[in-house]
Order: C-alpha cells, then structure tokens, then sequence
C-alpha cells in the first residue's frame, strides 16, 4: 500500500520550506489549522497576517502586499475564495499582481460538510480571469513541489488542495512536477484519461481494469488547468484517438471544458467527461459522494468504452 496523505500537507510543508525566502508573507481567514499554514505562523508570526473571516479584506491585503514587493499566500475553504471572486479579479488579476490563493477542501470529495461547503465551480471561475494560473494537485508531493514554484512565477495563482487523504504518487519524482506540464503515469494507445486531483489515482484504477479488459489507457496528471499542457494533448488526441476527462468539479467549466475547448480547434476526437454532472452535492462520506456523483473508477472504464466505441 502507497503512502497516504492529503494535498493541504504539501501545502502547509512548502511555505516552511519557503520561508527562507524573507519576502514570502502567509495570509490566514480563520482557517490557518484547517489548510495547514499554521505551520508557518507559528515558525513566523511576524510574517503572517490574521485577517479574521474576512477573505475580501484578506485579498486586498495580500494586493497590497505584493504591489510593495512581498509574495503573499493566502488560503482559506475553496468556498470561500469565491467570496472574494471579485478582489481576486480587479485588485490582483487586473494589475497582474502575484497573489497566490490557495482553496482547500474543494470538490465534492470533502463530503460531510454538505452541499454549502462543496465547491464545484473554483477551478472554472478562477479559469475565466486573464494572468491566473490554475492548478489542481493530486497528492502532497506535487502540491509541495508545485508551491515552491510559484515565488518564481511573477503572476497570480489559484491552486485547489483537499481535506482528504489519498495515495501518494510522486515520492522521490518531484523533479517531474512543473507548473503547466502534464505528467504521463500511464502509457496506452486505446484512450487518453485526463484527470487531477482525487481522480488521478481513481484514473489509475481504471486503467488497470481495462488493461485486464484488453484496453490500453494512456493516464495523465493534468495538475495544471491554466495554462493547459495543449502540447501533450494534441499528441494524445493523435496518438489515442479519444480522450476521457476526470474531475471533481463540475463537467461545465473546468478541466473537461478546458480540454474541450481546445481540442475542438486543433484535432477534433470523441470525448467523454467524468465529473459533477451540473448538480450539487450532499451530505455522505468521501468514497460515498465520488460513487454517488459518477466519479469512481468504475464510472471512468464505462466512458471508457463509451468513447472508445464512437471512434471512426
């Protein structure tokens, strides 16, 4: 069995790791425990920012920060950056200031805490603003590594972690991770299976059921959503004939729409996407909301052989 760990980990493990750097700031709204940068202020209080439950006043404050030359991470709920949708667009997007946001305990995988606190739509709003790179690791290894690039990266970000524990995939692979590459863990000439996040390692799954079924899948880490690897994708679509997407997030507007979006002006090929089919969510356990919502890998082997089927 693989090491287990949740993405908010690599999170709250990188900003220590970045605090070698005196210009790196850590702004909190209340949930410092819950998305794991209390690490940092405990180690640098003088450099942390409490902004109380305030995320609007948080992102003007990390605006202002970085306009003076600091590089401020904040963080609170996924649900709760969309509060502040519209600071994060015309105080750090607009002016292109390197803000970098991070939402934990997002998609439907954070399960008990019910519909309300489910956010299904962080990676397509924050898809939609000029300047922000868009990320969604899916486990602490990629999420530490791709933290740690973003002092470098000179624009603002969204990166969407989780509250639950899943397989590690990248321990001693670090060096594979980049921000806007996507990571091939599968070779296969049958499909290309597109995924982030929690459904990475369900994608995996899936892969080796079809394999068992005679189907070769190509499996891929699209841990960046913005700016798209179209690179990688126009060789698969190519190579496989046929791409699956898998997300938990909503099928409108995120990893599928984005992939969508450009393969329909490159290299047209049958498409099927994995995720919350324009719905909410409910209250159950994490593995009962995936199964509930058609997200488990058996859920993947059936679009699988859906898409397979409308090949030319």
């Amino acid at each position: 069995m693989s090491r287990m760990a949740a993405t908010r980990d690599g999170y709250g493990d990188a900003l220590l790791a970045l605090a070698d750097n005196s210009k790196v700031v850590v702004l909190e709204a209340d949930l410092g425990k819950s998305t794991k940068s209390l690490h940092f202020r405990k180690a640098h209080p003088e450099r942390t920012v409490s902004c109380g439950i305030g995320e609007q006043n948080m992102l003007l404050v990390a605006a202002g920060l970085a306009s003076n030359g600091y590089i401020p991470f904040a963080s609170t709920f996924a649900i709760f950056t969309e509060r502040a949708f519209e600071q994060m667009r015309n105080g750090i997007a607009r002016p292109n200031l390197a803000v970098h946001l991070c939402g934990s305990h997002g998609g439907t995988h954070t399960g008990t805490d019910g519909s309300s606190a489910q956010s299904i739509e962080d990676l397509a709003i924050y898809r939609t603003l000029p300047n922000v790179v868009v990320m969604h690791p899916c486990d602490d290894v990629s999420t530490k590594a791709l933290t740690m690039q973003l002092p470098g990266l000179g624009s603002p970000s969204y990166m969407r972690t989780a509250r639950n524990k899943t397989p590690v995939l990248y321990d001693g692979r670090e060096s594979e991770v980049e921000i806007g590459k996507g990571i091939v863990l599968s070779e296969g000439s049958d499909v290309a299976i597109i995924a982030c996040g929690v459904l990475v390692h369900e994608s995996l799954e899936a892969a080796e059921k079809l394999s068992a079924e005679g189907i070769s899948a190509t499996v891929v880490d699209m841990h960046t959503i913005k700016p798209l690897d179209t690179d990688l994708i126009d060789s698969l679509s190519q190579k496989c004939g046929a791409i699956v997407t898998a997300e938990d997030h909503s099928v409108i507007g995120g990893l599928g729409g984005a992939v969508a979006e450009h393969i329909v002006g490159s290299n047209p090929v049958p498409m099927e996407k994995i995720g919350v089919q324009d719905r909410f969510g409910e209250s159950a356990g994490a593995e009962e909301m995936l199964e509930m919502m058609g997200l488990k890998s058996h859920h993947i082997c059936d679009a699988v052989k859906k898409v397979i089927a409308r090949k030319v």
